[in-house]
């Protein structure tokens, strides 16, 4: 089952074609009682992270509580404008799983949302994470500011150094400013506040990154 899955970003010329106009999401956020889609206050960033299936990957983030505005689950990363799931799920979109995080910096650092991206799956298996193959779980980094991007690059150079260490192979995370970013269906969002006891395929090296 997972050999059939597609392992390979597709060229642009052969994404699907997507559609004009969003997919239905949902108008707020499950625990936060905020607008999922904002406005957001003026004192608060936006980064994006894949990290796998983003179910378990969004749940580590509004697990932090304090200093987290909005998480979401979203695609990223792709071709397709407005992909669905199943869409995504074909390999024939390029996206990413990805989860939006809008953080208020001064309450919560990026440093340590860098820590808990690094810290809770492994980053060094490519098209993959686990048992979840495909190219929506491939590692990656998505930032809106020049700082959160050199920020993003160091965490990399410092934490491929600390798994080296220990014999793991290097990072495979794609690290790049931000590219379009579409909010994933509403039973995506916040899943596993819903479901609690839902699949979550999330897990890390062992290895602690040192902010």
């Amino acid at each position: 089952m997972f050999a059939s899955k597609k392992t390979q970003l597709p060229a642009p010329g052969s994404a699907l074609p997507g559609r004009a106009t969003p997919i239905p999401t949902a108008a707020e956020h499950y625990i936060f009682s905020r607008p999922l889609k904002g406005p957001y206050p003026t004192d608060t960033e936006e980064v994006f992270f894949g990290l796998g299936c983003f179910w378990g990957a969004e749940r580590k983030f509004w697990q932090l509580g304090s200093g987290i505005w909005i998480t979401a689950a979203g695609y990223a990363g792709g071709f397709t404008p407005n992909p669905t799931y199943e869409e995504v799920c074909t390999g024939k979109t390029g996206h990413n799983e990805v989860v939006s995080i809008v953080f208020m910096p001064e309450v919560l650092p990026l440093a340590e949302l860098l820590k808990v991206f690094w810290e809770c799956h492994d980053p060094t298996q490519g098209m993959r994470q686990g048992n979840d193959v495909g190219t929506q779980y491939r590692s990656g980094i998505y930032t809106t500011t020049p700082a959160q991007l050199e920020a993003a690059q160091s965490s990399r150079d410092a934490y491929g150094k600390a798994l080296a260490g220990h014999g793991l192979r290097p990072i495979t995370t794609e690290i790049m400013a931000a590219p379009p970013f579409y909010f994933a269906e509403e039973y995506h969002q916040q899943y596993l506040a819903k479901v609690p006891h839902g699949y979550c395929g999330l897990r890390g090296t062992g290895v602690a990154c040192i902010v």
